[in-house]
């Protein structure tokens, strides 16, 4: 289905449909759901994306999702990790271990994720229009606006060279790099900001210890660095789908040779390396000298000390960057310039990337430095034969974590998805669009430096479970676009939204946004908000999380609208419990409504609500 959608895509009528309901930049998640969230509207649009291929990182080699409280984040997403375990289901069956591996559906294969978005967009028939290779720069002629009104885009159909241009009511940018608002002009951030800024953990330049607490190095100060992109490979150590890596055009050795001391002493950047000493490391040389592997503490050995995998369906895994390396395949600095640059640029870094990548995996199979049984444990792996068949095996985007953020009607920052006190929510916003949940996230934005502990900007910090509000997807600016995916918000708030599932959510939101901006020709920042909540659950999303309530629930809605509004400001909604003195005032003070104790919670809100919202 995927090579289906990419062909039809290449040979579309000169006198083809140009105007839309809806213009979707970038065939990520976000915008796929974009789409889709429209099209169950009634509404209709067209996906520009620029390679031959839709689908975004999943469909790229990010298949271990990346969710920390599943449940948190539903609607669209969650039909999208349905339809994974139903098709490892339906081919492998129900105790299969490849159903085993899927883990519920949110371990997929790169080709699997692309298949199932293919089939969730042509349920939809001609409500959505998929093109691909096509290629919208962040020019000023790229995007026609009149009065805060984008009017037009322009893109450039890389297969006959010519100019095409689409008009829409409403516009979407689900680019990783934020090009068409940038095409628009809306004013956007890069880099770090200062921790003195927003006081987020996190901010600026920072060092630490992976799992450790920050080291007295750390300026805290804000600079133009941008976290490291890199490839999530699928790789395979199945004899008969395993290809092996060949080293690759401009190899540079001297670019990984630190690796071959960090594997001979176990030197790594795990907070455990507090602990061990020059004498620790010495030992830990001859040990390995003697056949061994490492017994450094939390070192990886073998593949795992220069990719993080996760397994997948089989026998794959998603393999990204090893947070305990200095050397891994993430390649800081030399992507600052991605979110900025042409795509001249971005394509000769990309190759570049893949280049160092595949050099990385070489060295560690074949490099005479390493220890031999280190090279036979890595030798063990290859690139899986089955997967981008039309690359080279290898994966057709790169990683881009982060690119341009703008400037939005809600500004994010780590203190939303941090909770109030312990033990309690974060803020709660009552215009939420999805609830979500990832650590604050970012990788390292510069290379090994010496007597470093790590690499700087490479942090983890704890969230909880958080809400969205709708504002982050609305520009400054524009009074009709949308941007699910270059959110607003900073470096360190948008480490946690920059998650796929939670642009897939936002990009729901985005669909549904428009639509009910369409219907009621108003601009998007006027929409109204629970309007676009009443369709959202409609739509099965979830606002705001609790531990006790599935989205089946039949409590669920009202849960979800009382509990925006402060009835419910626990993890737990607890509706089958008697109204306690404390929760009869509450609610009394914001409903301005008599209420008693005694009765339970759900009878009683449900009461409170119908008067107030139904």
């Amino acid at each position: 289905m995927m090579f289906f959608l990419s062909l039809c895509s290449l040979w579309m009528p000169a006198q083809a449909q140009r105007s839309f309901d809806l213009v979707i930049a970038g065939g990520t998640p976000g915008g796929i759901m974009t789409a889709i969230a429209a099209a169950r509207e009634g509404k209709t649009s067209v996906i520009l994306e620029r390679t031959a291929h839709i689908g975004g990182l999943p469909a790229n080699g990010l298949g271990a999702t990346d969710i920390a409280t599943r449940g948190a984040t539903t609607g669209l997403f969650r039909e999208f990790v349905d339809r994974v375990l139903a098709y490892y289901t339906g081919k492998y069956g129900a105790d299969s271990e490849q159903v085993k591996a899927c883990s519920g559906g949110y371990h997929f294969e790169p080709s699997v994720a692309g298949r199932v978005f293919s089939e969730m967009i042509a349920e939809h028939g001609d409500k959505i229009t998929v093109l691909t290779m096509r290629q919208l720069d962040a020019m000023p002629r790229s995007a026609d606006v009149k009065n805060d009104m984008i009017v037009a885009v322009r893109v450039l159909n890389r297969q006959t060279g010519q100019t095409e241009t689409y008009t829409g009511k409403i516009f979407a940018d689900a680019t990783y790099e934020g090009d068409l608002a940038a095409a628009a002009q809306i004013p956007f951030r890069t880099g770090r900001e200062a921790r003195r800024e927003f006081k987020e953990p996190g901010a600026g330049q920072v060092y630490k210890f992976w799992g450790g607490e920050e080291q007295d190095v750390s300026s805290f100060e804000a600079d133009n660095a941008v976290q490291a992109y890199n490839y999530r490979l699928c790789l395979t150590k199945h004899p008969e789908n395993r290809l092996p890596v060949a080293r690759p055009d401009g190899y540079s050795r001297e670019e990984y040779a630190s690796l071959a001391d960090d594997v001979w002493t176990g030197r790594h950047t795990g907070v455990q390396m507090k602990t061990v000493t020059p004498a620790m490391m010495e030992e830990n040389r001859r040990h390995i000298a003697g056949g061994n592997p490492t017994k450094i503490p939390g070192d990886p050995w073998g593949i795992s000390k220069i990719t993080n995998t996760v397994a997948l369906p089989n026998a794959k895994t998603d393999a990204n960057n090893q947070h305990l390396a200095f050397i891994s395949t993430d390649l800081p600095e030399e992507n600052w310039a991605w979110a900025t640059s042409g795509w001249d640029w971005r394509d000769r870094y990309a190759e570049r990337l893949k280049n160092y990548t595949l050099g990385l995996i070489w060295f560690a199979q074949n490099d005479k430095a390493l220890p031999e049984h280190f090279r036979k444990a890595c030798g063990e792996w290859g690139l899986a034969k089955d997967e981008y068949v039309d690359n080279g095996n290898f994966p057709r985007q790169v990683y881009v974590r982060e690119g341009r953020r703008f400037e939005g009607e809600y500004f994010f920052t780590a203190n939303d998805a941090l909770p109030v006190a312990p033990g309690k929510r974060p803020p709660v916003h009552a215009g939420s669009i999805t609830a979500s949940h990832y650590a604050l996230d970012s990788h390292a934005v510069r290379k090994r430096e010496p007597g470093r502990v790590h690499l700087d900007g490479f942090l983890s910090y704890p969230t909880a479970v958080y809400t969205v509000p709708f504002g982050v997807i609305v520009p400054k600016g524009a009074d009709n676009l949308l941007i699910p995916v270059p959110v607003s918000g900073s470096h360190i708030g948008f480490s946690t939204l920059r998650m796929e599932p939670c642009w897939m959510a936002m990009g729901q939101a985005a669909g549904i946004a428009a639509s009910v901006a369409i219907d009621h020709r108003c601009k998007i920042r006027n929409v109204d908000v629970a309007q676009l909540q009443d369709r959202l659950l409609r739509q099965n999303a979830t606002l705001m999380y609790f531990r006790d309530l599935a989205p089946d629930s039949p409590h669920f809605t009202m849960a979800q609208y009382m509990g925006l509004r402060g009835y419910l400001p626990d993890w737990n909604a607890r509706l089958d419990e008697p109204v306690d003195a404390a929760t009869a005032a509450l609610w009394q003070h914001l409903s301005g409504m008599k209420t008693e104790t005694g009765a339970s919670r759900g009878e009683t809100l449900t009461k409170i609500y119908a008067a107030l919202y139904e």
